[in-house]
């Protein structure tokens, strides 16, 4: 079973799906759409620094909906690591068993239809617009390495206009939206309840 988790970047979906996983972490498997951005070793340094991730053909969708198969079939997957510092896949793979729950969490996991079509649920989470860019913001400056600049240069120049061309408009294929902030243990109740409905 397969459950898709999108929203905004910074909307707290990732907090969300962790706290579910942490509760129910026998029946759950988290996949996250940031391990699958495409492979760019080929580029330069300078040139990966130029792609902009928050678009769908930063994506490498293909593997992704293979992988999910083969989980869903019972398979064990190679999943690609990825390092948000120099934006690429590292040689490195990491070995993933399934389990019963597939939580599949990213800002556009409900944009690609063929990914979105092995789904048996859809979520989105929603957070304001503000909130989002605070919480990016801290993240990118305190885990990816980034300054102010680059993420405010970033967020107005990519992370925005994405927003609004493919991640909002995803929002329209989910089964339920939740209003979220960090501190919504309504949602996490309410999300445990769906995924325990869901397994029995």
């Amino acid at each position: 079973m397969i459950i898709g988790i999108a929203g905004g970047t910074g909307s707290g979906k990732t907090t969300l799906v962790a706290k579910i996983a942490e509760k129910m972490s026998q029946e759950v498997l988290v996949i996250s759409q940031d391990s699958y951005y495409k492979d760019n070793a080929h580029l330069s340094y300078e040139e990966r620094c130029t792609i902009n991730f928050d678009h769908p053909n930063a994506l490498d969708f293909e593997l992704l909906f293979q992988h999910l198969n083969a989980l869903k079939k019972g398979q064990n997957i190679e999943q690609p690591v990825y390092s948000f510092i120099e934006h690429t896949r590292m040689k490195e793979t990491l070995t993933i068993s399934p389990k019963k729950v597939i939580l599949l969490e990213g800002i556009l996991v409900l944009a690609n239809s063929n990914v979105r079509s092995l789904m048996d649920a859809k979520i989105f989470v929603d957070a304001d617009s503000d909130e989002r860019l605070i919480r990016r913001l801290k993240r990118d400056v305190a885990e990816r390495g980034r300054t102010v600049t680059e993420v405010l240069d970033r967020y107005q120049n990519t992370m925005k206009p994405m927003h609004e061309a493919f991640i909002e408009p995803s929002k329209s294929y989910a089964d339920l939206i939740i209003p979220h902030n960090q501190h919504n243990p309504t949602a996490v109740l309410l999300f445990e309840k769906i995924i325990t409905q869901l397994i029995d």
